[in-house]
């Protein structure tokens, strides 16, 4: 028989929230630091659509594959 796994409570969503948004903001603060043509670069090029295909894809291949099961079972 397969176990259930607990649902993450308020406290942890909320945590990944924060880390989110910090993660968010720490990149905002560092592309602020490069020079105008690399903003540019990233903010009108391809470079931001990649990173979010990317990103995508790798969420969409993680809830695919679900969490793996306990070995010591």
């Amino acid at each position: 028989m397969v176990e259930a796994h607990p649902q993450p409570g308020w406290r942890q969503v909320g945590l990944v929230a924060i880390a989110v948004v910090a993660v968010v903001l720490g990149a905002a603060v560092l592309t602020s630091l490069l020079p105008t043509p690399i903003q540019e670069a990233i903010f009108h090029g391809p470079v931001l659509i990649g990173v979010l295909i990317i990103g995508t894809a790798w969420m969409l291949w993680r809830v695919a594959h679900g969490r793996p099961a306990d070995q010591d079972r």
